[in-house]
């Protein structure tokens, strides 16, 4: 029998047209955009349809665009096809952001008060990143343990341990281009500064934590339905106060992305469902599990070929 995990994304995948094709195909998938605009008190579906980009792609609007497209997707392959799902997930995980969507997914908090706490999450990173500064740059070809003593040896943080041989690290401008340097010397095969708002999963968060730990605090969490493999700790949680504790977390430590893969085919998942936007943790579940059996619902067209294969 097949162990299924649905895996939410949270970066990288804010593009004008997020979404159109479920909102328009779907009655569900419309009906989870029309709640997020009016729970927002603006047209989100209009700036993820129609942008502009530079708008879309501002924190404080990519964050709950990222993780609304994903329920809509959710939505549409429920109504559209349920068996380009591969079954009930026996784990949910998200990438950073996408730890809300999976939170979900999982029965353990209401699709309006993730949203209210996103956009808040949002709200918080990008006032945090205009104040406090900072940047990301990723590194590849390096091994975990060679990233995290560059990082520790510039003064920054490694900020997402995403495959094997793939990280980022955070931190101050001036302490990532030295990392970048570092990295040059020790071997990595590509190094490259990103193009982020601040520092994200690093020290230079904290003020934006503070904020988000008494949001999170007032949420009505419960324990989860499915588990949830959490970033930071790359481990199972359930309860309610485990995952409150993880969204907070998550803005200062690492996500431990690779690792929580690895957690989940240690628990015998098989499929890999990734639902949203984009297609970038299907290719890390690739880079991370030999032979990895993985599915990407990003699109309409993706949910009725998935659900015609099953």
């Amino acid at each position: 029998m097949t162990s299924v995990a649905y895996l939410f994304p949270g970066q990288g995948a804010q593009e004008v047209g997020m979404g159109q094709d479920a909102y328009q195909s779907s009655v569900q998938a419309r009906a989870v955009f029309q709640e997020a605009d009016t729970l927002l008190g603006f047209g989100l579906s209009k700036l993820c349809f129609e942008g502009p980009a530079e708008e879309l792609t501002r924190t404080v609007n990519a964050q709950p665009a990222i993780m609304v497209t994903s329920m809509a997707l959710l939505a549409a392959a429920r109504e559209l096809g349920e068996a380009s799902l591969g079954g009930a997930a026996a784990l949910v995980a998200g990438h950073s952001l996408g730890e809300y969507s999976a939170m979900i997914a999982a029965g353990a908090l209401p699709f309006a008060d993730a949203l209210r706490l996103v956009r808040r999450r949002g709200e918080l990173m990008e006032e945090c990143g205009r104040i406090e500064g900072g940047t990301m740059a990723a590194v590849l070809g390096m091994e975990t343990e060679a990233v995290f003593k560059l990082a520790a040896d510039a003064g920054v943080e490694v900020g997402n341990i995403n495959a094997p041989g793939q990280a980022t690290v955070s931190g101050t401008v001036a302490g990532v281009l030295k990392a970048m340097e570092l990295a040059k010397e020790r071997g990595a095969t590509r190094v490259v500064q990103l193009d982020v708002s601040g520092a994200f999963h690093s020290r230079l968060m904290r003020p934006a934590q503070e904020g988000l730990m008494t949001a999170v605090a007032l949420a009505p969490f419960v324990d989860a339905a499915v588990p949830v493999v959490g970033n930071s700790t790359a481990a199972i949680v359930r309860s309610a106060e485990d995952l409150r504790l993880e969204l907070v977390n998550g803005l200062t430590q690492p996500v431990l992305w690779a690792n929580s893969v690895q957690t989940m085919a240690a628990s015998g998942v098989d499929l890999y469902v990734e639902i949203g936007a984009g297609r970038v943790l299907t290719g890390l579940v690739r880079r991370t599990v030999e032979g990895a059996k993985v599915v990407n619902l990003n699109s309409v067209a993706a949910i009725q070929k998935a659900a015609g294969a099953s």
